[in-house]
């Protein structure tokens, strides 16, 4: 064995002027150009061999299977001949080359230990790339595979590759490959390839001057998006792609298209930006200029539109955190006829808030802006909306001032301004309303045996303006004094524990009664109030609410108690059935002591008693999921809610889900309906194998369905193919059947239309 060590010389340094410093840099860039570097000072250059071996003057010749390592770096071969003074190896006969994550294989080489740069000759490597976990893309584990007739390894981090082909599958019969005569590949960053071509079975299928793909875990390259391809029987024949731009690693965005055959086209953009640490911005558009849809007789429908998200949240100094979410749409047929998914589609509000918060010391001020628009028609076009800004609150949470004592102050506050725009009332642009509420809670608790918690509120509310009996705007304003106080009455919960203490499963049983007596009074001529949020439905009660909840706990060996089982029972007794005269008869009624039961609109006529809401859960936390809603209205003798959620996996890749809900209580106040959705599915969307799912939402009363969807693919490992046909049916807006198709590139991305399976819960 011969071992040679290379030391390099270190200069001494000395202060000189700058003209100095510049010519002494510029003769160094030429020295650099003409002579490789010398090693780094300690640095060992190490050299075995099974064969002979020999030196000629600076030359070392080594032979049969020879093996050089120089720090991290490992080249062997079958003749090597190294040239100690310029560090230069130059390898013949299987040459193999290692160095961290990087292999090559090739016939020769010619490379430099020192500066880490060389060139290889009718190469075979790979790049190891390590890959998180993504449940919306196919990953694989595959290292990147290339095979080229030249590379140039220029830095440890840096290749050029020449007449090669690159892919992930396996190298022996790879399903895909891009070809390029051309490539760069930067280690844990990317690869970018010149006029290459995709090929899949080795057959070309497209032709790309430029592309790039990711070569690492957390990198982002600019560049175009792989195109998406499909078709459906409304808007024709699609395709479209994107540009993503990341120009810093804080923000990037993706700017794209779809031209549409029967429609038009669309366009769609996302912006992301971290440009503090605690400060997040998003923002996301999607419009479409349509050239409507075709009609029997007469011109197209324009269906055309836009809408556009922001989201930004900050957290700043002194606790204090400022939210955005401002959302806007042009309409809502809009949305109905281009929408991506069912379940998008039929989402026919659009909320929006901006506030700022800091909560100290148990206090808490807000300052925020929120809006909320309702879309209840189509034709003609009939939209409620409402709208609070300025508005700023402060409140507190219960204190105790006095420790001795169990009584506990707080308050609610708030000055600003609202509106509100309907088809039948168009309030002024700022409408002033303020609001103080304190409030007392003392809580009594007497041994184990029950405990009794009483509170008191004075509340003094201040409109701006008021409705007449004809609900026509006074221009006046309006005061509203109530007083409210609650008892609550919680006896001390029965349990009991089945199993021996050292049992594989133990079971707890609790039953909780409850009890809660509220009034209120002060509330004088609901009807003059513009209904702006849920504050303008407070109204005069005189109620008692009762009712149980039961838990069924299963603990297993050492593991923590899982609520197994739940029931709660409740329901509201009214000692005043007309609500101090608010309640308006043959009509909807909404109030706040109405809907703090169930969201579930039920009162038309005057009533004493609400209906008895049951709602069980199973949660087990395993292979199955249920709910089952109940509503049993004693004034009309029927049951009038019937909801039930049903989830499970019962075995290996299988889950399936339905629901159903039913509502066939007085259809004055909330018209009759009975629906049904269930998704039957195998796998995933990024597992390996075989993977199937379909789904159906069904509407019983009209005998119609809404929306149908099928999904079948199979993921190898390097790629997957995806198909899907939807069915959508939104009445005279819309009825589309889509075929969609992806044939996904592991770590990449797909190519088609087929985004991801829509869940529907």
């Amino acid at each position: 064995m011969l071992r040679l060590l290379l030391h390099s010389v270190l200069s001494r340094t000395a202060r000189l002027c700058l003209p100095l410093l510049l010519l002494l840099a510029c003769a160094s860039a030429l020295l650099a150009q003409q002579a490789p570097p010398h090693p780094p000072s300690g640095a060992v250059a190490e050299i075995t061999a099974r064969g002979p071996q020999k030196r000629v003057g600076n030359l070392y010749l080594a032979e049969d299977d020879v093996d050089v390592t120089y720090g991290g770096m490992r080249l062997r071969a079958d003749h090597v001949e190294y040239d100690d003074s310029t560090s230069q190896a130059v390898a013949r006969g299987h040459v193999k080359f290692d160095f961290e994550n990087q292999h090559l294989e090739g016939d020769e080489a010619s490379y430099n230990v020192a500066s880490g740069k060389g060139t290889f000759k009718n190469v075979r490597g790979f790049l190891k790339v390590e890959r998180r976990p993504n449940p919306r893309l196919l990953v694989s584990r595959n290292p990147l595979y290339f095979e080229a007739q030249e590379v140039d390894r220029l830095s440890e981090d840096l290749y050029i590759v020449k007449h090669a082909w690159i892919t992930i599958c396996d190298p022996v019969k790879p399903t895909w490959q891009f070809y390029t005569p051309k490539a760069k590949i930067t280690v844990q960053k990317k690869v970018a390839m010149v006029n290459s071509n995709f090929r899949v079975y080795r057959v070309p299928l497209v032709w790309l001057p430029y592309a790039t793909t990711p070569a690492g875990e957390h990198i982002r390259q600019s560049g175009f998006l792989l195109p998406l391809i499909g078709n459906s029987t409304q808007k024709g024949f699609s395709f479209g792609d994107a540009f993503y731009w990341a120009p810093r690693t804080w923000f990037d965005t993706t700017l794209g298209f779809d031209y549409f055959s029967r429609r038009g086209t669309a366009q769609r953009g996302e912006v992301r930006a971290r440009p503090f640490e605690n400060t997040t911005i998003q923002y996301d558009y999607f419009g479409v200029i349509d050239r409507g849809l075709p009609q029997a007789s007469g011109p197209p429908i324009n269906q055309g539109g836009h809408q556009q998200t922001l989201e930004v949240q900050s957290l700043w100094n002194h606790g204090w955190r400022f939210v955005a979410d401002v959302n806007e749409l042009s309409s809502l047929t809009f949305r109905l006829a281009f929408s991506d998914t069912y379940g998008e589609a039929i989402n026919s509000e659009i909320p929006s808030s901006i506030f700022l918060t800091n909560n100290f010391n148990g206090f808490s001020f807000n300052v925020a802006t929120i809006s909320d628009r309702s879309y209840l028609e189509l034709s003609p076009p009939n939209t409620v909306f409402l709208r609070s800004a300025p508005e700023a609150r402060f409140s507190s949470v219960e204190r105790a001032p006095w420790q001795s004592l169990p009584v506990y102050l707080s308050f609610e506050s708030f000055v600003g301004s609202v509106h509100r725009d309907d088809q039948f009332l168009d309030t002024p642009s700022f409408v002033a309303r303020t609001e103080i509420s304190p409030k007392i809670t003392i809580p009594l608790h007497f041994r184990d045996l029950f405990g009794i918690t009483a509170s008191a509120a004075f509340r003094s509310t201040y409109y701006g303006d008021s409705l007449n009996s004809f609900s026509v705007l006074t221009g006046q304003s309006i005061t509203r004094n109530t007083g409210e106080f609650a008892l609550e009455f919680r006896p001390a919960t029965l349990e009991r524990i089945y199993g021996q203490p050292h049992a594989r499963h133990r079971y707890k049983h609790t039953f909780e009664p409850f009890a809660t007596y509220r009034y209120v009074t002060g509330v004088h001529d609901f009807a003059d109030f513009i209904r702006f949020d849920s504050n303008a439905t407070l109204t005069d009660t005189n109620e008692f609410e009762y009712g149980i909840m039961q838990h069924l706990f299963v603990k297993s060996g050492d593991d923590q108690p899982v609520d197994f089982l739940s029931w709660r029972i409740v329901q509201k007794h009214y000692f005043d059935p007309t609500f101090g005269g608010a309640l308006a008869p043959g009509q909807r009624n909404v109030f706040d002591a109405l809907d703090s039961l169930t969201p579930f609109a039920f009162a038309s006529t005057a009533r004493n008693w609400s209906p008895i809401v049951s709602d069980v859960k199973l949660t087990p936390g395993g292979p199955y999921d249920a709910e089952q809603i109940l509503e049993y209205d004693p004034q009309l003798q029927k049951v009038t809610t019937i909801g039930t959620l049903l989830k499970l996996k019962p075995r290996g890749q299988f889950s399936f889900t339905v629901a159903h809900f039913r509502l066939q209580g007085d259809p004055i106040v909330q018209p009759l309906s009975q629906q049904i959705r269930a998704i039957l599915g195998y796998g995933d969307i990024t597992r390996k194998g075989f993977n199937a799912s379909g789904g159906v939402s069904y509407d019983i009363l009209t005998g119609t369905s809404q929306n149908e969807f099928a999904q079948v693919g199979y993921n190898g490992g390097c790629c997957g193919l995806s198909f899907e046909y939807r069915c959508i049916n939104l009445g005279t807006v819309r009825t589309e059947n889509q075929f969609r198709v992806a044939f996904i590139l592991a770590n990449l991305g797909s190519f088609g239309n087929l985004r991801r399976q829509e869940r529907i819960y």
